[in-house]
C-alpha cells in the first residue's frame, strides 16, 4: 500500500540540538528528506549554500516570496527563513517523510496550509543545559546569546499548539523517540481512508459472494 509522506515540523530554542537530532534521523533511517531552508542570514563557519541552508540576499528572498515560491516564511533574530514549496511536495508524492526545522511563526503557518502535518517542539532538559549549549557553541557573540534566550522566552508561550514535546538530554533516545512518533502517524484512520474503503468494498463483494 503506497502512502504519500508526512510534513513533519521540528521547532525548539536555538542551541537544544534541532540540527544534530535531525542529521542522527536522516542517517539512521532512509525514509525520511530532510528539507532545506532558504535565509537572508550569513553563513556560519562550514556551511554550504544548497547543504544546510540556500543563503539569499533580501532582494532575492523578496523574489522568491513574490514568486509564490515559498510554503512559509518568517522573520528571526532580524533575518528571513522560509521554505521552499516545490522540493517538500515533491518529496512527499514519492512516500518520504519531509522534515521541517523552522521557528514557531512558520510551524503554524505551516499547520493553516497542511492541518495533517506533525508540529514537534525540541525542548532542553532544563533552562540552564540550554544555556550552557549556546555558549558552547562558540559561533554567537554575548549580545546574540542574549537576544536567542529573549526569544526562548517568547517561544516558549507557544508550545501548546505542538502535537507533541522531545526532550533532547540523550540524542540516542530523542532520535527513536522522534522515529516512533513519525511512523505511528502513518497509521492514523485518517490518513489511510483510501485503504480503509478498498477493504471495506472487497469484503462487501466476498460477503455477496460476487467474487
Amino acid at each position: 500500500m503506497a502512502q504519500k509522506g508526512i510534513l513533519v515540523v521540528v521547532s525548539g530554542f536555538s542551541g537544544v540540538g534541532k540540527g544534530t537530532l535531525m542529521k542522527c534521523l536522516v542517517e539512521r533511517y532512509s525514509n525520511y528528506a530532510l528539507s532545506i531552508s532558504a535565509t537572508t542570514r550569513s553563513p556560519r563557519e562550514g556551511e554550504v549554500d544548497g547543504r544546510e541552508y540556500f543563503f539569499r540576499t533580501r532582494d532575492e528572498f523578496q523574489t522568491m516570496i513574490n514568486g509564490g515560491e515559498l510554503i512559509e516564511y518568517a522573520c528571526y533574530c532580524e533575518n528571513f527563513y522560509g521554505t521552499p514549496q516545490k522540493y517538500v511536495e515533491e518529496q512527499m508524492e514519492q512516500g518520504k517523510d519531509v522534515i521541517l526545522e523552522i521557528e514557531i511563526q512558520g510551524a503554524l503557518n505551516i499547520k493553516k496550509k497542511y492541518p495533517e502535518a506533525l508540529l514537534l517542539f525540541v525542548m532542553p532538559p532544563s533552562a540552564a543545559v540550554l544555556k550552557e549549549r549556546l555558549e558552547g557553541r562558540g559561533t554567537e557573540s554575548p549580545e546574540v546569546i542574549d537576544a536567542r534566550l529573549r526569544r526562548a522566552c517568547e517561544e516558549s508561550e507557544g508550545i501548546e499548539n505542538y502535537d507533541f514535546i522531545l526532550v533532547n538530554d540523550d540524542l540516542d533516545v530523542c532520535v527513536k523517540q522522534m522515529h516512533g512518533l513519525i511512523t505511528d502517524q502513518r497509521w492514523r484512520v485518517n490518513r489511510n481512508l483510501d485503504f480503509i474503503n478498498e477493504i471495506r468494498t472487497e469484503i462487501k463483494a466476498f460477503s455477496k459472494g460476487e467474487v
